[in-house]
């Protein structure tokens, strides 16, 4: 392994070669609490060094699947239209070339460019959100383009119940009512998980992760810190849980490491982010 940190560890496949792309989305222009989102991509791959390629819970090894790292996408800041302009543009050349895309946020507003981009590949296209926050207002602030906003803009792209929300545990009332009509919306049960995976066969699946599903005692780096998330064991056992699925893009956002000044948080995330490679690299 190359030691470069400019790049997720192992992330050494040519574009050509590789059948996983990341690349990080340096944006946090809604940020609605604590902005700082736009540093998560570099922090990310500079503690992946801080970890083994090899998981032993897994028996899998990072080096012997195929990634390619292409760097953040040098967002505008504060152009939201043109930052997902981007983001669904990289998102759909890379399907367009028979690859998975990964993207590494920044906030969560971004994912829905590339669920979209996902989406007119797969119209029967199914996602899973591990969050601590529903993400279903209309608009925030003034802006149906904010963070707080991205589950309802997907559920709206997707149809009623293409959506399983999983870990939430905050929202308004409005929030849960529309959730109750439109999603799947979970609590941190590994069991009803999978339950509600059970029938999805081939089904293929854009998955969001949103760090602060985990507790703010173990990563309190994240713009919006939530108590009562899950352990990073019980992610663990979340993402074996959803190995079965056919996983045809993801993202991992909202880590915001300034506000952890011990560097742990971008550690736990890393660590996610490899979880996550080993997951879909095996079945390929």
């Amino acid at each position: 392994m190359i030691n470069a940190k400019d790049v997720y560890m192992s992330a050494e496949s040519s574009y050509e070669d590789a059948d996983i792309v990341m690349f990080g989305v340096d944006y946090d222009g809604t940020c609605s609490f604590r902005p700082g989102t736009r540093f998560g991509p570099s922090a990310v791959r500079r503690a992946s060094y801080g970890l083994e390629t090899f998981s032993w819970s897994t028996e899998c090894d990072l080096e012997t699947l195929s990634i390619f790292d292409r760097g953040d996408l040098g967002c505008p800041m504060g152009d939201s239209l043109e930052t997902q302009r981007m983001i669904k543009e990289t998102t759909a050349q890379i399907l367009s070339d028979q690859k998975i895309p990964f993207m590494i946020g920044g906030e969560h507003s971004i994912s829905y460019p590339s669920i979209e981009a996902v989406y007119e590949v797969y119209p029967d296209l199914k996602v899973i959100q591990l969050d601590a926050h529903a993400d279903l207002r209309e608009t925030y602030m003034n802006n149906p383009y904010s963070h707080a906003c991205v589950m309802n803009r997907v559920v709206k792209l997707c149809g009623s119940q293409r959506l399983i929300q999983w870990g939430i545990r905050s929202g308004t009332k409005e929030e849960f009512a529309f959730a109750k009509e439109h999603t799947l919306c979970l609590k941190a049960d590994v069991e009803a998980l999978k339950n509600a995976i059970k029938d999805f066969g081939s089904t293929p699946v854009y998955l969001t992760i949103d760090v602060d599903v985990i507790d703010p005692s173990l990563l309190p780096g994240t713009g919006t810190p939530e108590p009562g998330g899950i352990t990073y064991t019980m992610f663990e056992e979340v993402i074996q849980v959803l190995s079965s699925l056919n996983i045809v893009g993801l993202d991992m956002v909202e880590l915001s490491p300034d506000y952890d000044h011990s560097g742990v948080s971008s550690v736990v995330v890393a660590k996610m982010v490899r979880q996550c490679l080993m997951m879909i690299g095996e079945k390929l």
